[in-house]
């Protein structure tokens, strides 16, 4: 589906009602629209077309062409995963910033990186592949198995602290060294995906763009800490403790926002709250060779 202009489909055609909202007698779903209205006439509407503003706000995602009727028959999967996002993160960014004494690394909320990181994003990810939504699926599911990863990490049974202990003893300064020398690539490459995720989102709305944007220093800030604390530099491994979790508790502060809006969309608020939507701004390929081909047509 474009993320401009509606499209229609004559029941004839029975190739293009196997797309989803393209379906004849079409109504057209703007910013205006009430999200309970909304929702309820792309489930029930022989022909639905929804402005990019409204659907990028409730799936996160650039509106695209999906075979099946998902979309119109389960609920939206991405709160599913903000919660399990911002329920660890949030407590970390706490814990990182030292808060009332906090430290550890967050191994106090191992478990939670296991049960809302882990189990909650990997589950709305698969929500999201389910109904078609590719982008928001590999977020979710790969930011899943990072809290997967770091909770497993914290986790004494997969020795992934113990394993260069060269004396048998997990403290000893060898693996205190090798250890965090060599974690520190993994928060490294964990930037580098968000880099990535960062530029495709720029296809979907400007707070989810900045919480993917600003994970890139976020996930630099903890890669040097890893380093410094691997060096002995102890000061310089603080101080970018702190800036992550200072980075951390901004992405959350937008995280809460982005929850709060597509949450006042399910439930028909009297009111909803912009998230800035980006996708009739970055247009798509298809868009552009679309445009082109009608020009050409029209000989302009």
């Amino acid at each position: 589906m474009s993320n401009n202009h509606s499209h229609s489909t004559n029941g004839g055609h029975s190739d293009d009602n196997t797309l989803e909202k393209d379906f004849s007698n079409s109504q057209y779903l703007n910013k205006d629209t009430t999200p309970e209205n909304a929702l309820h006439r792309i489930r029930t509407a022989g022909s639905i077309s929804i402005s990019p503003e409204l659907f990028e706000k409730i799936y996160l995602s650039p509106q695209n062409k999906v075979a099946g009727e998902l979309r119109k028959t389960v609920g939206n999967p991405t709160p599913v995963a903000l919660v399990g996002f911002l329920l660890s993160l949030t407590p970390l960014s706490c814990i990182l910033i030292g808060w009332r004494g906090a430290g550890g690394s967050g191994a106090s909320d191992t478990a939670a990186y296991f049960f809302f990181g882990g189990i909650l994003m990997i589950l709305g990810g698969i929500g999201e592949f389910l109904i078609g939504n590719t982008f928001p699926c590999v977020v979710f599911t790969s930011f899943g198995a990072f809290w997967l990863t770091y909770g497993g990490t914290l986790q004494p049974f997969f020795n992934a602290y113990g394993a260069y202990s060269t004396t048998g003893v997990v403290a000893d300064g060898l693996t205190t060294k090798g250890f965090n020398a060599s974690f520190a690539f993994f928060m490294l490459w964990m930037g580098v995906l968000c880099l990535l995720y960062s530029i495709l989102a720029l296809r979907t709305n400007i707070v989810f763009f900045l919480i993917l944007f600003l994970l890139v220093p976020a996930f630099c800030c903890l890669a040097g800490v890893f380093w410094h604390t691997a060096e002995g530099n102890a000061a310089e491994a603080a101080k970018l403790l702190k800036a992550a979790g200072g980075i951390t508790l901004a992405i959350d502060l937008l995280g809460w926002y982005i929850l709060t809006a597509v949450m006042l969309a399910a439930v028909d608020f009297p009111f909803v709250i912009p998230v800035g939507d980006l996708s009739t701004i970055v247009k798509g390929a298809s868009e552009k060779a679309k445009a082109k081909a009608e020009r050409e047509e029209f000989g302009e």
